[in-house]
């Protein structure tokens, strides 16, 4: 598994890991990327799960509109170059609408999760919102987390 560190930056802080970046900024990311990238299209596809619990991080350094262009042009053609599943976290309300619109037009499916604190106990939820090409049932599944961190749906 590589781990590309974002989070250690927002701190002001030098990543620990293999590969943390060192800037912020989207022009140096964007040229970073496509560094990594180049040097690795000539190779097989990887075909990996590529998780990003929280791309939004980006736009709080930078404009919105580089950072939707960053995803579009950069972040989602890599995945699907390499045959790799991209699953990328925004959280809704912290950018703007049109934010939102651009990235869920570009997306394959759009899964949505929440926290629903109406009955005794709160309970996560999760539901798919929208997927191309594929069947889904659209409802809200409670989710259950075990004591070891594993999620599964409640039945």
């Amino acid at each position: 598994m590589t781990t590309y560190d974002w989070y250690a930056k927002t701190l002001g802080q030098k990543s620990r890991e293999k590969r943390g970046m060192e800037s912020l900024r989207i022009a140096d990311a964007s040229t970073e990327f496509e560094r990594l990238y180049m040097s690795q299209r000539e190779t097989k596809p990887s075909e990996r799960l590529v998780i990003s619990d929280n791309s939004g991080t980006l736009a709080r350094f930078n404009d919105e509109k580089l950072c939707v262009e960053f995803w579009l042009t950069r972040s989602f053609p890599s995945n699907k170059h390499r045959k790799s599943t991209g699953i990328f976290g925004f959280l809704k309300g912290v950018l703007s609408g049109w934010v939102y619109d651009q990235l869920e037009a570009a997306a394959d499916g759009i899964v949505d999760f929440k926290l629903d604190e109406g009955g005794e106990e709160p309970s996560n939820l999760i539901r798919i919102r929208a997927m191309h090409q594929v069947g889904f049932d659209g409802k809200w599944h409670a989710l259950k987390i075990g004591e070891n961190a594993e999620v599964t749906l409640e039945k």
